[in-house]
């Protein structure tokens, strides 16, 4: 008997937790609504917002913002930054994106320049650096119309060297002249001064000891001196920065695939005109400005220069040996071939290509 209204007792206990339970679960979500209700129900302050411009698609770098490429959005106040953001459309219109931009970006100063601020190359140049066109002659000096711009490359310059007499700055050999000084003759007649001789017959030889004739023999130079050419690598791991000519009013200059560029003209109507493909002649890389100096230097003495690509990210330096013929000689082991009594037949003076039967005459290289 004792034990059944213990077990009754415990039975009343736990009923009147649960209860408790919940009633404070109900209270708990009666107040959770209640507040949620009031925020709902509570509008924003419009003074608590600002009017920012974002671009609605994405926008190239140095193109020109319109009011189509353009929207505002609400950004809290408290959150603005005066000065930060733009907060009203005119504001942008006309102006360039000085970088690429996503769709949905805020746009800062930053970001934008005035439309007059400068051409839209510049913004591609690294401080400290500057841009400099060189010429590309032919295809072979390009790897053959390969670079685009943000390619990497190396440039190679190849020189000629010839022996100059120190005051005179001009090429050995010297041409010889006999100088006579005035004088009296034995008849009294008076001589002037005069040169004779420094024509072509007179170029400064050496005398050689005739090994047939067992006496010296004066012997003077066939030819005039020939060039001694050296190649080596002048600049590395240089930024393409455009190839071929840059866009001009009115006209619009693009690169193909094939190394070609392809100009459109456009009229005061709005008329575009034909394109006409052409090869690039000059490709303008991003140096140091000492390096500008030395390019220029080098265009102006007429050396040739030739680029080579690059590796996407390979930004490794390699001291390179400059060559010249002995280098090649010792580099490669080749030989110098020995005088023998015999030849081959017809007789080769130059190197070239053999023709081909299919060859057509615009098939030569450029």
């Amino acid at each position: 008997m004792a034990q059944g209204s213990k077990r009754r007792g415990r039975i009343f206990i736990y009923l009147a937790i649960i209860l408790v339970l919940g009633v404070v679960l109900v209270f708990l979500l009666m107040q959770r609504g209640g507040l949620s209700q009031g925020q709902e129900a509570k509008a924003p302050d419009a003074s608590d917002v600002v009017e920012i411009v974002i671009t609605t698609q994405p926008v190239s770098r140095g193109v020109a913002l319109t009011a189509d490429v353009l929207s505002t959005i609400s950004y809290p106040r408290s959150e603005m930054v005066e000065g930060t953001f733009f907060t009203d459309v005119q504001e942008v219109v006309g102006k360039r994106a000085k970088i690429d931009l996503d769709a949905r970006v805020p746009l800062t100063s930053s970001m934008v320049v005035d439309a007059t601020g400068g051409s839209v190359a510049s913004f591609e140049i690294p401080a400290g650096m500057v841009a400099i066109s060189i010429p590309i002659p032919h295809r072979l000096s390009s790897i053959s119309y390969a670079p685009q711009p943000g390619d990497h490359v190396n440039i190679i310059s190849t020189l000629n060297f010839v022996d100059v007499d120190n005051s005179f700055q001009s090429i050995l050999p010297n041409r010889t002249a006999v100088v006579t000084a005035p004088g009296v003759t034995d008849a009294g007649s008076t001589l002037t001064s005069g040169i004779m001789g420094g024509g072509d017959g007179s170029l400064l030889g050496r005398a050689e000891m005739d090994p047939t004739l067992g006496q010296p023999v004066y012997v003077v130079p066939s030819e005039v001196q020939r060039a001694r050419l050296v190649s080596q690598t002048l600049l590395q791991d240089i930024m393409v920065l455009h190839v071929g000519n840059f866009d001009l009013a009115g006209q619009a200059t693009q690169t193909t695939e094939t190394g070609q560029t392809t100009t459109t003209a456009t009229t005061a109507e709005g008329d575009t005109t034909a394109t006409t493909p052409t090869s690039p002649d000059v490709i303008t890389v991003v140096v140091t400005p000492q390096d500008a100096v030395t390019l220029n230097y080098l265009i102006f003495s007429d050396a040739k220069l030739t680029l080579v690509l690059r590796g996407a990210g390979d930004e490794q330096r390699i001291q390179t040996e400059a060559v010249t013929l002995q280098y090649l000689l010792d580099q490669y082991n080749i030989p110098v071939p020995a005088k023998l009594p015999y030849a081959t037949q017809p007789r080769t003076d130059a190197l070239a290509f053999p023709s081909l039967p299919n060859d057509s005459p615009t098939s030569e290289p450029q």
